[in-house]
Order: structure tokens, then C-alpha cells, then sequence
């Protein structure tokens, strides 16, 4: 069964990160899929997408995803990924609401086999955001805008990502297409500016 733990998610509130890595404005869920990290720095910041079913919106599956707790008769999809123990750092929902699962100061398990700038194995070394959407159908503004805040705040505990946030295809290029062309990268780097003047 999926615990929850309510905590304030609104996209006004301040955005602090706490010293075991968990942050303010995000409601926890935590998934058991994660491990420790190795003693290398946070560089790098993967967005990543995920609708479950595919391409359909809401519920709470995608929680039941990464806590492992999806039931696979629920869905035939469902019948190919209940196996599967994953995770993200955090998943920013399309009505704004951001959701974590692993604190950042642990290796959660988003990225697979993958390579970024010649490292191998990002979960390492990276912080992993899902957006509640799908790699044609366009993202919502609020998620935008909350990745924004997002980034911008990691930046402050983790100044190395600044000139590294990616996309899950271009780490893991012949296995993953997310976040897809609906991704407005252009959108993010205006927001990232506005945000960090503020």
C-alpha cells in the first residue's frame, strides 16, 4: 500500500531543500527503488516523461510505478513494466504538483544504461525529474514553470548542474525518445532566466 505524506505543493511556496535531500514543496512518496550513491558530485539533471497507461493522464499509477505496487492485470500495458523496479527523484504532474520519491542525496533509478559526456552511469551523478506527459502531446505551462523553480533550486545545492540538464533520449539515445519533441527546451531556458533573477 502507498503511503503518502501531504506537504505544501504549491507553485507560490518557497522552494527549500532539506539536508537529507528532500524537497519543501514536493508531497513524498517514497519508493524503496533506490540505493547509494557513489561519492561523486550532482552534475546533472535528466527530464524524463511518463503517463501510465501511455498517453492518458491522472490516477495514481504512476506512483504505484515506483513503488512497486502496480497491479498488472489493471491494464495489458501494465502486464510489461509491474516487474520492473524504478524510480525519479521527483515527478511534476500536470497540474503543477510535484511529487518526490528519492531524496536527492540517493541514487535513484531513472536513467538505465546510459552515457553523458563520456561518464557512463548517470544515475551516479544525476538527479532524475519526470513530467506526467507524453513525447507528442504538448507539456502544461504550470510543469514548465515548476521545473523552472525546480532547477533553480537544485542549482543552489548543487552548483555543478548549472550547464548540465538533458533529456532522458539524449543519454540514453537508442533506447529512449522522452521527453520527446512536445519538450519545449527553448520555453525552459527562458524560465530558468526569469527565474534566476528573481
Amino acid at each position: 500500500m502507498v503511503t503518502y505524506v501531504p506537504l505544501a505543493n504549491n507553485i507560490n511556496s518557497n522552494l527549500e531543500i532539506s539536508d537529507d535531500g528532500w524537497l519543501s514543496l514536493a508531497r513524498r512518496c517514497p519508493s524503496p527503488n533506490f540505493n547509494q550513491r557513489p561519492d561523486t558530485p550532482i552534475s546533472l539533471v535528466v527530464v524524463h516523461n511518463i503517463s501510465l497507461p501511455p498517453c492518458q493522464f491522472g490516477g495514481s499509477y504512476i506512483e504505484q510505478l515506483f513503488t512497486n505496487c502496480l497491479n498488472p492485470n489493471e491494464h495489458p500495458y501494465f502486464a510489461q513494466i509491474a516487474h520492473l523496479q524504478v524510480s525519479a527523484h521527483l515527478l511534476i504532474r500536470r497540474t503543477g504538483e510535484v511529487v518526490q520519491f528519492v531524496p536527492f542525496t540517493a541514487r535513484a533509478w531513472h536513467a538505465g544504461q546510459s552515457l553523458y559526456q563520456g561518464r557512463a552511469n548517470c544515475n551516479d551523478f544525476s538527479i532524475g525529474i519526470e513530467l506526467e506527459g507524453a513525447d507528442e502531446i504538448p507539456y502544461e505551462q504550470v510543469q514548465y514553470q515548476q521545473l523552472a523553480k525546480i532547477i533553480c533550486g537544485l542549482k543552489k545545492s548543487y552548483p555543478a548542474i548549472a550547464e548540465h540538464i538533458t533529456g532522458h533520449s539524449n543519454i540514453a539515445p537508442e533506447r529512449k525518445t522522452d521527453p520527446g519533441p512536445a519538450f519545449d527546451w527553448s520555453m525552459l531556458s527562458r524560465l530558468l532566466d526569469q527565474e534566476s533573477q528573481l
